[in-house]
């Protein structure tokens, strides 16, 4: 719009992120051996999220085709189940399997999220892309070409995090899944620069979806497929624009009608650091409890506590939690909760069951256990408090601790110690230590969900020392049922 008011049709140039952004995808070269290794270890880990997904029939009853009957030879193959998909398709269940029992990968900033919800778009791309190469007599994609790519999303993903506040103005922080699967979906489909950057656009063009679902008193089970649509919805577009489909160069800055204006309430999208390896090299793992990751070492320090609780627990007059303030805000919650995606998002029952059970499992938050009295008895007894020293190293990017504290108060005048948990097992702080149980969730998933010899040759596969160069549709074939 010039200075009379009239709206100049001239075409912009693209806007400076979203050129970063395709250059970094299009054109950085992952040196990182750190990157590498830890790349694969998400892998073995969101593979283990999947498989453990499948045994929750509310999961498995969204999985396949769109419609009944529709097949696709050439399409990806969905892990542990019969379904060989199209893409867009595959990309939804694969996601939504990986991201099912809050129990893949996280990332925590100014905004949080699960860097390996785009495995979905990935693994499907990959999957079919590869069969198709074959299907020509050419090579497939192989492993390290996913691994690469994962690193790419997960950097794209948790750098807009760093600075960007997305929950803060209502939005959910899986717009970052879309817009990191659809770069890197047109990218391993064959894309140009050109083609990515139109991608990157449309997928800002979406705008963002409400946080509705994952807060109370909405709380529901779309947000354990939410990430799943998004990374389908990356798919989607970037085949859109392999046909041909244009861009948006100021999708974000444009006045009025741009998402900063509309999404950001005119605030702009703020990235402080080059694109590189940072965020796959510095992923917290959720390896010991499928519980939101700000409660990871709250759930540490109950289970510490269990021993000197579970003979006592009508004698509690209260219980005190210290978290960050990122922690109260969104997993704070009081009253009657209506649902396992409510309940893996409350600290207080988070807190309450390993006092009670001394363990948290996916099975703790279904309705059976979620009715035993005592739990909400508990919870009624707890008080959460915000210590800002556990805010300012939660921000502090040499740091990213995630602490808790819990304490509890006996109706005698007596009391437990303070036990605090400044770092979860899946932190970097704690690799050594989490990397083996890393490991053992993975092993114990493979058990849960297939034949002993086939979970032994997945497992062998991952210690080749040719598994860089292992084709992927030689990879995804490992695990048909």
């Amino acid at each position: 719009m010039n200075d009379m008011g009239i709206l100049d049709a001239k075409r912009p140039e693209f806007d400076k992120l979203l050129v970063d952004i395709t250059k970094y995808v299009m054109e950085y070269e992952v040196d990182s051996k750190l990157a590498i290794d830890t790349a694969k270890y998400c892998l073995m880990d969101s593979i283990s999220c999947m498989l453990l997904a499948l045994e929750f029939p509310a999961c498995t009853k969204l999985l396949g085709p769109s419609v009944e009957g529709a097949t696709f030879s050439l399409g990806a193959k969905v892990p542990a189940t019969s379904y060989q998909l199209e893409p867009v398709r595959a990309a939804f269940n694969i996601g939504a399997m990986v991201r099912w029992l809050d129990f893949n990968d996280t990332w925590l900033a100014s905004e949080w999220g699960h860097p390996s919800d785009n495995i979905g778009a990935i693994w499907a791309v990959s999957d079919y892309k590869s069969r198709l190469f074959v299907s020509k007599g050419k090579a497939p994609l192989k492993m390290k070409d996913i691994l690469v790519a994962m690193i790419k999303a997960h950097e794209i993903q948790g750098v807009l995090a760093l600075e960007n506040s997305f929950n803060k103005v209502g939005l959910d922080h899986v717009l970052l899944v879309r817009i990191a699967s659809s770069a890197l979906a047109c990218k391993l489909l064959g894309g140009s620069y050109e083609e990515v950057l139109n991608t990157l656009s449309q997928a800002f063009m979406d705008g963002g979806a409400l946080r509705a679902y994952r807060h109370a008193p909405n709380t529901g089970s779309r947000k354990s497929w939410a990430a799943g649509d998004a990374s389908s919805r990356g798919v989607d577009l970037a085949l859109k624009s392999l046909k041909g489909e244009m861009g948006y160069p100021s999708v974000l800055s444009a006045k009025f009608w741009g998402f900063e204006d509309v999404k950001m309430k005119g605030k702009p999208l703020v990235v402080k650091q080059a694109f590189g390896s940072y965020v796959m090299e510095n992923v917290l793992f959720k390896i010991s409890f499928p519980a939101e990751f700000h409660a990871q070492t709250a759930v540490e320090a109950a289970l510490k506590l269990h021993d000197e609780t579970k003979g006592k627990l009508d004698s509690i007059e209260k219980i005190v939690i210290t978290t960050q303030e990122s922690g109260h805000r969104i997993i704070n919650k009081v009253g009657k909760l209506a649902n396992p995606a409510d309940r893996d998002h409350c600290i207080q029952y988070m807190v309450a069951v390993p006092l009670i059970y001394g363990e948290l499992k996916a099975k703790h938050y279904e309705d059976d256990i979620a009715s035993n009295p005592m739990i909400d008895a508990l919870r009624d007894k707890m008080e959460v408090v915000v210590d800002e020293s556990y805010t300012k190293d939660y921000l502090d990017p040499e740091k990213r601790s995630i602490a808790n504290a819990v304490q509890v108060f006996y109706k005698d005048g007596s009391k437990s110690e303070k036990v605090e948990v400044m770092y979860p097992i899946g932190h970097r702080f704690r690799r050594e230590e989490g990397l083996p149980l890393l490991v053992e969730k993975f092993q114990n998933a493979l058990k849960a969900k297939f034949a002993s010899k086939q979970a032994r040759m997945i497992e062998d596969t991952f210690s080749r020392g040719d598994f860089l160069d292992l084709g992927f549709s030689e990879f995804s074939d490992l695990f048909v049922l």
